[in-house]
């Protein structure tokens, strides 16, 4: 029997509807040392952070710096014995959250998230199905199985976000970027509790 319970909570960082400019601080969280490059044609994540502490406030994607506005926290049960759970990083332009602030209502931005954090759950379900969860026999300790499936994760994740993402930006004219911070990842191989997930 399948426990497929997913779930995304923004945590109380900037809300998009602020439209701030200014990045959003992460609240401290524990995190598992991990390191992932991104998917090639992705946003890049900024250089030269401190992974175990906090995201980088800025990335690039397409030749804009986008700023970190939300993080949201999700996870799901891939089964009764594997899933997945963590942080994800929302990044935004700031010149089209200025832009939009101008020319929509302020109520359009609950709807912006509401699509987010859909995006970012279907996302996450594929990444998980496709990403082996199974414990490596042959791994040289268990900081380098980590790294090695918050690296196959977060590629599964993002080549999963690519294509809601573009539509999002499309269909909003407002460039955004979800990516998994990969400190944060934590995997369950021998039982995963579906009710930590819900709401």
């Amino acid at each position: 029997m399948k426990a497929r319970v997913k779930t995304f909570t923004a945590v109380a960082v900037s809300l998009l509807s602020a439209c701030s400019t200014q990045p959003a601080q992460r609240q401290n969280t524990a995190a598992v040392e991990a390191t992932a490059k991104p998917a090639p044609q992705q946003a890049k994540p900024a250089e030269n952070y401190d992974a175990a502490a906090n995201p980088p406030l800025t990335t690039t994607k397409d030749g804009k710096t986008l700023n970190l506005v939300r993080i949201m926290d999700g996870g799901i049960c891939k089964n009764e014995s594997q899933g997945a759970s963590g942080s994800f990083l929302v990044y935004a332009d700031p010149q089209d959250l200025e832009r939009i602030k101008r020319d929509k209502p302020k109520e359009i931005f609950k709807d912006f998230e509401a699509k987010i954090q859909h995006l970012a759950s279907e996302a996450l379900e594929e990444a998980i199905g496709q990403t082996n969860l199974a414990v490596d026999p042959f791994s040289l300790g268990d900081d380098v199985a980590q790294e090695k499936l918050a690296a196959q994760l977060t590629k599964n994740f993002l080549n999963a976000a690519s294509g809601p993402v573009a539509a999002f930006d499309q269909e909003t004219t407002l460039t955004i970027d979800v990516t998994p911070f990969p400190p944060s990842l934590m995997f369950y191989q021998k039982g995963c509790d579906a009710k930590r997930f819900e709401p």
